[in-house]
């Protein structure tokens, strides 16, 4: 007696489920320009490296003597790899297993494969596209009955974003449950023109009057402009390099720290920074050229570069080690925070505290924005959350006052309640708020009264400028030190070694708000 029979059926099993949805919706997936989920799962991870879990899951198909005949696989892929050597876990959906509808698959293969991450303390990469929710209606007929939604995932999800990196790409049609997936997580990405993300799609839409395209529903142009998901790109393998940098800089789990890369040889020049911020204040300067020259060559990582624009934020690398960077953007509104910028500003805080980043940020603010628009559009209350998320946390912080740091917003450039390292440039100017707006207010009755306002505003302008000088503020220790542009990177070197020993690894009491 010998097992060949059962192998041979095992086999057989094996290659049902390397059919997917058959030849023809497999053509369909390509002819629409997306690659299939075992093709975007070769692309991710290591070559060779990837092991199926569960990958017999299915519907079994049988003759009337009780012989398979075929099987339907569930259309959720998973299993573990290693990306850049480093172990995953790895799940997607099969849109040619009925479009990637949950009713398609088995055995609840998205939580297992959430629970999977949470529980070996790995790394989660969801390659998403489909529903993923409670099926199509059409289940409903199959069913029998309606299902009361339950989100029976969502507690996997919530508590992975507290213990574990998740990233998700979105790479079709997500909608429902699958685009909650796509923005709970700690980086999403779209594909630009072949991705879209709906709460619900353009046939439930056009029932309220609505008709419009998928891409002009839910593109990438509108999420990755409103905050819902981080960044797009041009192409499923862009996508993929994405998802290995991002993962590239953060630890496996919170039970870890970050890990140091490799040391540069050399550092970009440094002098030119010492004109990097024009003399006169009306005038403007780009920061990512800052970014480049302060961080290790090649490391900076922005992530949400077409939301929060008055932030430029992400991860890079100093003498190795990982940080997280918020830098202001005087290109947009000056730098001034609107409500996008400020939920920016706390994904970013809250993704270093999770997983023991030190933070470095370059500050330029002159405050929250003003005006009607603000206000209806709740500035107060997303920035009162931004100070509240620096003061609870606990990483180390590096603080660099490059322009302007003015009003409530710039009072939350670090957590004032710890030893934290700030410096300023020559070129900084702090208080409750910018002199021009001040002086209207504060000596309105002595300019009026003068025979030439415009000559009386220009001298006590004068005078209070001569006030505000950066040195004045060292002189009351105000501010720990004013050092030369071309020492920053120096500094942060000092920083970046000095804080690595300190990071402490385990879950961190605020958890993670996606």
């Amino acid at each position: 007696m010998s097992w060949t029979h059962e192998l041979e059926e095992l086999e057989r099993r094996k290659e049902y489920s390397l059919r997917m949805g058959g030849p023809e919706k497999i053509k369909r997936q390509h002819d629409a320009g997306k690659l299939d989920i075992r093709q975007r799962i070769e692309r991710l991870v290591d070559g060779g490296s990837f092991l199926e879990v569960g990958g017999l899951a299915g519907s079994g198909e049988y003759d009337e003597h009780g012989q398979l005949t075929n099987v339907v696989p569930s259309n959720v892929i998973m299993g573990r790899a290693t990306l850049d050597r480093k172990s995953v876990v790895v799940v997607g959906d099969d849109f040619t297993v009925r479009g990637g509808a949950n009713d398609g698959a088995v055995g609840d293969k998205m939580m297992f494969a959430e629970q999977m991450a949470f529980d070996l303390r790995l790394p989660l990469v969801r390659l998403i596209d489909g529903t993923g929710g409670g099926g199509s209606v059409k289940n409903i007929e199959k069913m029998g009955h309606a299902l009361l939604p339950k989100m029976k995932i969502w507690p996997y999800v919530a508590r992975n974003l507290t213990q574990v990196p998740v990233v998700s790409l979105a790479l079709g049609s997500v909608a429902g449950q699958g685009a909650a997936r796509v923005a709970g997580s700690h980086y999403s990405v779209m594909v630009k023109d072949t991705s879209q993300l709906f709460i619900a799609g353009p046939p439930v839409v056009a029932k309220i009057g609505q008709h419009l395209s998928k891409n002009e529903l839910g593109g990438s142009a509108i999420h990755t402009r409103n905050g819902v998901v981080d960044d797009e790109v041009d192409s499923e393998d862009e996508a993929f390099l994405a998802a290995r940098r991002f993962l590239s800089y953060l630890p496996a789990s919170v039970y870890d720290v970050p890990p140091r890369g490799e040391v540069p040889a050399a550092a970009a020049e440094q002098e030119w920074l010492r004109t990097a911020i024009p003399k006169d204040t009306r005038k403007v300067y780009k920061i990512r050229p800052i970014l480049d020259t302060l961080f290790d060559p090649g490391s900076v990582f922005e992530i949400g570069r077409h939301w929060g624009k008055a932030i430029v934020g992400g991860l890079a690398r100093i003498d190795g080690w990982p940080v997280l960077f918020a830098a202001s953007n005087p290109y947009h509104y000056g730098g001034g925070w609107d409500r996008q910028t400020a939920e920016k500003f706390i994904r970013l805080v809250d993704l270093a505290e999770t997983f023991h980043l030190p933070v470095v940020n370059l500050v330029d603010i002159a405050g929250f924005q003003i005006g009607l628009e603000a206000e209806k559009d709740g500035v107060m209350r997303a920035g009162v959350r931004a100070l509240t998320a620096v003061s609870q946390s606990t990483v180390p912080w590096f603080s660099l006052i490059m322009r302007r740091a003015f009003g409530v917003a710039a009072g939350g450039h670090q957590n004032s309640s710890r030893f934290n390292f700030r410096y300023a440039w020559p070129s900084a100017q702090w208080g409750s708020l910018p002199i021009e707006g001040g002086l209207e207010v504060a000596y309105r009755s002595e300019i009026e009264a003068s025979d030439d306002p415009e000559a009386k505003r220009a001298e006590i302008e004068a005078k209070v400028r001569s006030l505000t000088s950066p040195f004045r503020s060292a002189e009351a220790f105000v501010i720990e030190d004013i050092i030369d542009p071309a020492a920053t990177r120096a500094r942060l070197v000092e920083f970046a070694n000095l804080a690595a020993p300190l990071r402490k690894p385990g879950q961190v009491a605020t958890g993670y708000r996606p």
